[in-house]
């Protein structure tokens, strides 16, 4: 007990002043307010306060403004209450030194006010700034407060009685399975908060109509009390103290109504805004200055009708006119460029009846297996009209893929995207991005392949297939760089390619459950047996786990189209061992000759690095499984330097012109790839069982740790 309570202390006195000031500060301002009401202040507090209480409403207002959504400032509500009671009471604190110093008060902000719309000395000042004065408080009451009390009041009552219809409609989401638990309680909360802040905001709105009110009661308390003061007390005569007290009311009341003025403002935008998300400004330019030409277009004829009546100054609207003017064409040629896009869209949509495969064009993004998304920019690529040069291109690569890799690419989807850049596309599998590019109409991407004689010049870019340097140039500068020995590639073809490349890296992630029973089902109608033997029941294999297998070695650039071997191999190893990672070591030896001839040279010369037998046995040793299959688990050290040491290998094998393999035993085969993975994932590495009898191996370098 004595220790908690020690403890507690030192808790206390080890906090920082910092801190304590931090969590005092709302109590400390709130006895401050209650504390000016009723002490008396020096005019130079005075003035400090007033210009804290004018900065702080034009702080609030301010950041109404730049909040994205009304509930993000949910402490405006109690701002709005702090900030009533806080300039009610330097309205208290100021009408007790007027009437108390009379002429003699020198409050600067006062003064200053009183001056800057007074305007003139004598009678007629004093008329001006009083009506002035009642212009601002009758705008202040009757638009603004009286406004904004009325949508307040409208919100809380509509987001109250909405509350549990959105309710039981999250509850329905939920039963369905369409969201989360925690997804359902966010929401939830959300709705909840929603309704706290309308239903505060209702209320605090009262404290600024109060809060006008009240001021209106004190400038007529001030003004009667200040003449029948200076008259009776300080011995003054009438027109003195009529004109010192009506102008330092007038200040007084603007100094303190001009700071409520920014605050009703801000509470207006706030309940007015419950519909709307995001920054204001960018509202305002989207939904005011960014669409209907005709409109600008009429107001500029109306400005320029009535330049020409007798007595308006056309020296105003004329120029007034031409800047609508325009702003009409600016916004009329957005429009015509998005009329066009729409019937480019149209032509699109209507290319779906085609026969090409690739041509379904659709303004939803699916989840397929394999989509190109296209910026509106090059959808000339895709109409019909034009030739429709990339859908032959993308029935090409398809027909291509299913030759190299042996796997059947299904349906290319080709969609549009806003959200795209107009000269943007993007691959996507399976709702996923894995490739994106830039196209320029009309121009040739140039490829330096290293046969370059003289270079030309170009805007720089890099081709989005390999990654390399390249060069965007006209099409009448082809021949140009022909000459010069560039690769000149046109934009069909430079989609082409990159399609090509995103197949060959993530064949993998395109071969699903579903094409894997297909292949099974085709290949049973002429290989009946062999299917039947590894999907036979008890000994053989499962669906999803002959696809496990066909994704490993897609992975590494297999190609899977000798099925009848790969199955082959399976049946053969199903019954000693089910474990993927083996029976992938296996079928990968029964395409040995597929694969040597991948790598080796046209005089069947296999040119191959081998590792350090203790850098080898060291790998075979961190060899770990997990649920999803073997990895290499190497300390940190000895991974990193195992890596330096492959990427100084494969470096050197580059540079002298050669395809860097890596040769090592059956056991370490896949540990050695899977450690090179995610540093070298274009690495072959083959084991000694897969070298074929008629190619030469011939190693060139061996790794070891430095």
């Amino acid at each position: 007990m004595a220790d908690a309570a020690r403890a507690a202390t030192e808790g206390m006195v080890s906090r920082s002043p910092l801190s304590f000031l931090k969590d005092s500060f709302p109590a400390v301002v709130v006895i401050s307010i209650v504390i000016m009401i009723i002490l008396p202040m020096p005019t130079v507090l005075l003035d400090a306060l007033m210009a804290i209480n004018m900065v702080f409403s034009l702080l609030v207002l301010l950041i109404v403004l730049y909040t994205q959504k009304p509930t993000e400032f949910s402490l405006f509500p109690t701002v709005l209450l702090v900030a009533t009671v806080f300039s009610l009471a330097l309205n208290i604190s100021s009408t007790k030194l007027i009437l108390a110093q009379g002429a003699n008060f020198n409050g600067r902000m006062i003064k200053a006010f009183s001056s800057f719309v007074v305007g003139t000395d004598g009678n007629k000042g004093i008329v001006i700034g009083l009506i002035i004065f009642i212009i601002i408080i009758a705008v202040q009451v009757v638009v603004i407060t009286k406004g904004a009390t009325r949508v307040s009041e409208v919100a809380a009552r509509f987001t109250l009685d909405s509350m549990q219809v959105k309710f039981m409609a999250i509850e329905t989401e939920y039963s369905s399975g369409s969201i989360t638990e925690e997804e359902a309680q966010k929401r939830k909360a959300q709705i909840q908060k929603e309704s706290d802040f309308y239903g505060s905001m209702d209320g605090a709105s009262k404290f600024i109509s109060g809060n006008v009110k009240v001021g209106i009661f004190i400038i007529v308390v001030e003004i009667l009390g200040g003449i029948i003061i200076g008259m009776a007390l300080h011995g003054e005569p009438m027109a003195n103290a009529v004109n010192n007290y009506i102008s330092l009311t007038i200040g007084d009341g603007l100094v303190t109504q001009l700071p409520a003025l920014l605050i009703s403002t801000a509470m207006g935008i706030v309940v007015t805004r419950a519909a709307a998300t995001g920054n204001l400004s960018d509202q305002v330019l989207d939904q005011i200055f960014s669409r209907y030409s005709i409109v600008y277009w009429i107001c500029a004829g109306v400005l320029v009708f009535l330049s020409v009546l007798p007595g308006f100054p056309w020296y105003v609207l004329v120029p007034m006119a031409a800047l609508i003017a325009l702003h009409a064409f600016r916004i009329g040629r957005k429009e015509q460029k998005a009329a066009s896009f729409n019937e480019m869209m149209t032509k699109s949509k209507d290319a779906k009846k085609g026969k090409e495969e690739s041509a379904e064009m659709s303004p939803v993004v699916p989840l397929d297996s394999l989509s190109l998304e296209l910026g509106y920019g090059l959808i000339p690529l895709v109409d019909k009209e034009k030739g429709a040069e990339l859908l032959e291109r993308v029935q090409g690569v398809r027909r291509q893929s299913a030759l190299d890799l042996g796997l059947v690419i299904p349906k290319v989807r080709i969609i549009d995207n806003m959200i795209l850049e107009p000269s943007e596309y993007c691959f996507k599998i399976k709702g996923v991005d894995v490739g994106k590019g830039k196209i320029r109409m009309g121009y040739y991407l140039c490829i330096n392949p290293g046969t370059v004689t003289d270079e030309i010049s170009g805007e720089r870019t890099i081709d989005p297939a390999f990654g390399l340097p390249a060069l965007w140039l006209e099409e009448n500068r082809r021949d140009e760089a022909e000459r010069a020995g560039y690769t000149v590639v046109d934009p069909p073809s430079i989609v082409a390619t990159h399609l090509t490349e995103i197949i060959r890296h993530h064949a993998a992630d395109i071969l699903g459950l579903q094409d894997t029973q297909s292949i099974l089902d085709t290949l049973r109608k002429e290989y009946p047996a062999v299917v039947d033997e590894v999907l036979r029941e008890g000994k053989g294999l499962r669906v999803v786990e002959i696809q496990k297998i066909l994704q490993s070695l897609l992975k590494e650039k297999v190609s899977i189209r000798n099925m009848v071997s790969i199955l082959e191999s399976i049946a053969d190893y199903a019954p000693v061992s089910k474990n993927i990672w083996f029976l992938t070591e296996k079928a990968r030896q029964a395409l040995a000759n597929q694969i040597c001839h991948q790598y080796a040279d046209e005089d069947r010369r296999l040119r191959v690095l081998t590792i350090a037998p203790e850098l080898e046995q060291k790998i075979i040793d961190s060899k770990y499984e997990t649920p999803s299959g073997l990895v290499s688990a190497m300390d940190p050290p000895s991974h990193q330097a195992w890596i330096k040491a492959v990427s100084k290998a494969v470096a050197a094998v580059k540079g002298k012109g050669w395809l860097p393999v890596i040769l090592c035993s059956e056991q370490a085969r896949y540990l050695v790839k899977n450690s090179t993975d995610r540093e070298l994932p274009d690495l072959a590495v083959l084991s000694v069982p897969e070298i074929a009898t008629d190619i030469i191996p011939e190693a060139i370098g061996i790794i070891r740790l430095e």
